[in-house]
């Protein structure tokens, strides 16, 4: 499958570095405390983002992680049309996945990376 050579996830809050290529926010929400002046992006796909029962139900539980990642890979598959056009628009560069989560190991960025990444390998 086509798609990004490198996918990469970053916080909203972090500074902007050269090598971030195609950056995306996959969050359903606007990060609180960024101005759209500050955060600069390619693309913002609230439609990539789970689902509002879902992100409410993990409430960024570690305990968690495992059932949320896969019901959110589930998510995933009912909305191959956006998926497929993020790997286009990113095909062969960087894909920077921008989340807002305090939490950098546990979040909808990363699993939104184990997906593509299992799809593109």
């Amino acid at each position: 499958m086509k798609g990004p050579k490198q996918v990469q996830c970053k916080r909203a809050y972090d500074e902007l570095s050269k090598d971030d290529g195609y950056r995306v926010l996959v969050d359903h929400m606007w990060p609180r405390g960024v101005s759209k002046e500050d955060l600069p992006l390619d693309a913002w796909k609230k439609e990539l983002a789970p689902s509002k029962e879902l992100h409410q139900w993990f409430g960024h539980e570690p305990a968690r992680w495992a059932a949320f990642y896969q019901k959110y890979h589930k998510e995933l598959r009912e909305v191959p049309e956006a998926l497929d056009e993020l790997l286009e628009t990113s095909a062969g560069g960087v894909l920077t996945l921008v989340y807002a989560a305090k939490d950098r190991e546990h979040n909808n960025a990363v699993a939104l990376k184990q997906y593509i990444d299992d799809l593109i390998t």
